[in-house]
């Protein structure tokens, strides 16, 4: 029983595709220069910055605009995809990510639950990723590499800022971090990009200010896209998909300017267009660490 890496059916070298989950274009400021219209203009302009898919689009558009589609949905309970599998199917989805349960589960509970993910991705022949999340299974590193002892099927959406605001990850040095995540980065196929610090969950980035945080990422990316690499075939593709959410939920950080006005700190349009740069840079870096495995 084994989840699939998306895969586009030809023969070429595993490869990454940069997506936008389209909840980054939700709300944004008057300052972003980012789309604010209906739908049919957020579609395009995705399309026009060179984003191939987008997470949660609207089909119609996205099959007119030549983008990929791929899926999310919670899943507190065995069945919860009943409905949803059939139309991601029928959708032409990609894959789908999942938040599952609530965290608070015990184990026996939550073997149930990642056995309906693994039975539901073999049986529909559909990669589904489970998220690392708050309030959620995989809320807490060691029980979700725990849980890749238990179903080492399982495979990851990726998205540390929950792990590394939410589990302080640098305190107590964050290099042993990532030795004890490594069947997690192993795991990785799909990836949420989204930066925060140690005390917030998404902070504005600039580019060429790569703060000590914005590097802990990076490697973070860098060693998914390395696990990816090391099990990937012709076809494969892992998705990187930037997520950067809105500050009404409590995502974006809000700053007071000039006029004493509280707005989102930075343009999540602008940053997302940085992200694909980043990703862009990660990748590499994987690839040059691949191909020094490879040699020894």
């Amino acid at each position: 029983m084994k989840i699939k890496n998306t895969n586009d059916g030809s023969l070429d070298a595993p490869y990454l595709r940069v997506d936008i989950n389209y909840n980054t274009c939700d709300e944004l400021p008057t300052f972003s220069s980012g789309p604010k219209g209906n739908d049919l203009q957020k579609h395009t302009a995705i399309a026009d910055a060179g984003f191939s898919a987008i997470q949660d689009g609207i089909p119609d558009l996205c099959n007119k605009l030549n983008l990929n589609l791929t899926a999310h949905a919670r899943v507190n309970a065995v069945g919860d995809l009943k409905e949803l599998l059939p139309l991601w199917k029928s959708e032409s989805y990609n894959c789908a990510t999942v938040h599952l349960g609530w965290g608070i589960e015990f184990d026996s509970e939550v073997n149930r639950l990642v056995e309906y993910i693994l039975d539901s991705s073999v049986n529909y022949d559909f990669p589904i990723y489970i998220e690392t999340h708050r309030a959620t299974v995989t809320q807490d590193m060691f029980r979700t590499v725990e849980l890749t002892k238990r179903f080492p099927e399982i495979r990851f959406n990726g998205d540390f800022s929950h792990w590394y605001t939410g589990q302080e990850m640098i305190y107590g040095g964050i290099e042993q971090k990532w030795n004890f995540l490594e069947p997690v980065f192993d795991r990785v196929r799909f990836l949420h990009g989204r930066i925060g610090n140690p005390g917030s969950i998404q902070v504005a980035i600039q580019n060429n200010l790569n703060t000590d945080y914005v590097a802990h990422f990076k490697e973070m990316w860098a060693r998914s896209f390395l696990g990816f690499l090391k099990y990937a075939e012709p076809g494969d593709y892992i998705s990187f998909t930037v997520e950067l959410l809105k500050s009404t939920i409590f995502y974006a950080r809000k700053i007071t300017d000039e006029n004493g006005l509280e707005r989102e700190e930075g343009d999540r349009w602008e940053e997302a267009l940085l992200y694909k740069t980043i990703a862009d840079e990660c990748w590499a870096e994987a690839q040059n660490r691949y191909a020094n495995l490879q040699l020894h």
